[in-house]
């Protein structure tokens, strides 16, 4: 599987697993204000995680495509009474640790912590002011606009980069799974503040998150620790549902040529989402062909009987709505056509 996917799919893969053998039990709840918990209690270890996700992510951007990624990147530039400096100085002085991110169908924000205080009390306090009160300050959203177009500049001189976003635009065409989350640089430019604090308001409320818990806390101090982080946040509404995916009208070679000595391949198609009946049958299924690294079936062929790419993988990357199955290779440019093959 991908690394990357989410929080959700940790947790479903904790509920599947009593099949097999004893795992924690998956407490669920709402907080005051409509946000779901999702809490595991992990005793081992004086140490908290929480992360909460927000159906955000660039299916949402519409006609302004990075606005999710570059909003949520300033929610921890400044909160509150502090600016990115001094959230960095209050965590680092008690040794928790702070992620974000935003993908096509999620944003989130997450802490690590350990459970004695005042570190415990001081992460959660933090976390709770970058998602209820952020500042959106001109000069931060500079910039981290200068950043993400610098990122782009950077990312059209990797070929792989290139051929991931021309594998999305093939598969999802006019769907908003098709819109990469770091934008473009023309409409990076054109976000305005406004833009980034409407955003904010609409997809950044109660009903539309969800907190995950799993560290060494109890119910109690969960449910305490998760209505601390909702409470400032407006209840709002759930984000609508995305369109469904439709199906491929049949097999699309698309080829773009780049100044590379090596050629990227990703051959792929709509895959499953998150919730999918088959989810598990298809996640073993892919280990085999080519998820398990060098044992997998497709090492084995590509790699080790032909010599044609030092790496091949494939993956599914399950979202709200069906996520892609994807092959990938890299080869030398006379040996494309025969990895391809």
């Amino acid at each position: 599987m991908n690394p990357n996917r989410g929080w959700t799919l940790l947790l479903l893969l904790l509920a599947w697993q009593p099949a097999l053998w004893a795992a924690p039990e998956i407490q669920s709840w709402q907080t005051p204000n409509g946000a779901k918990v999702l809490f595991v209690e992990a005793p081992e270890i004086p140490m908290l995680d929480v992360q909460v996700i927000f159906d955000a992510g660039s299916a949402r951007d519409g006609d302004k495509p990075g606005l999710t990624s570059l909003t949520n990147g300033l929610l921890t530039e400044g909160a509150g009474a502090w600016n990115a400096d001094q959230i960095a100085q209050r965590l680092e002085g008690v040794g928790a640790e702070l992620g974000s991110g935003a993908r096509r169908d999620m944003a989130w924000v997450s802490i690590r912590s350990l459970t004695e205080q005042p570190a415990l009390d001081t992460a959660v306090d933090t976390l709770a002011a970058i998602l209820s009160r952020p500042r959106f300050d001109p000069n931060d959203l500079e910039r981290l606009r200068q950043q993400m177009q610098v990122g782009l500049r950077r990312s059209e001189q990797n070929p792989g980069s290139v051929a991931k976003k021309a594998f999305y635009r093939q598969v999802y065409g006019d769907h908003p799974y098709a819109v990469d989350s770091g934008g473009t640089e023309e409409s990076l430019a054109a976000l305005s503040r406004e833009d980034l604090v409407a955003a904010y308001q609409r997809y950044y409320v109660a009903a539309n998150a969800l907190v995950a818990i799993v560290g060494a806390v109890d119910r109690v101090q969960a449910e305490g620790i998760a209505a601390r982080l909702t409470a400032d946040l407006p209840r709002g509404e759930p984000a609508p549902r995305l369109p469904e995916v439709g199906e491929l009208g049949g097999a699309v070679l698309h080829q773009r040529v780049f100044p590379s000595s090596q050629t990227h391949i990703f051959v792929g198609q709509p895959g499953m989402r998150r919730n999918d009946p088959d989810y598990f049958s298809l996640y073993v299924g892919n280990h085999i062909l080519g998820g398990n690294g060098l044992v997998s079936q497709l090492s084995e062929e590509v790699r080790e009987n032909r010599g044609l790419s030092y790496s091949v993988y494939s993956y599914f990357l399950p979202m709200r709505e069906l996520g892609p199955f994807m092959i990938g290779a890299q080869t030398k440019n006379a040996s494309a056509e025969e990895a391809l093959e």
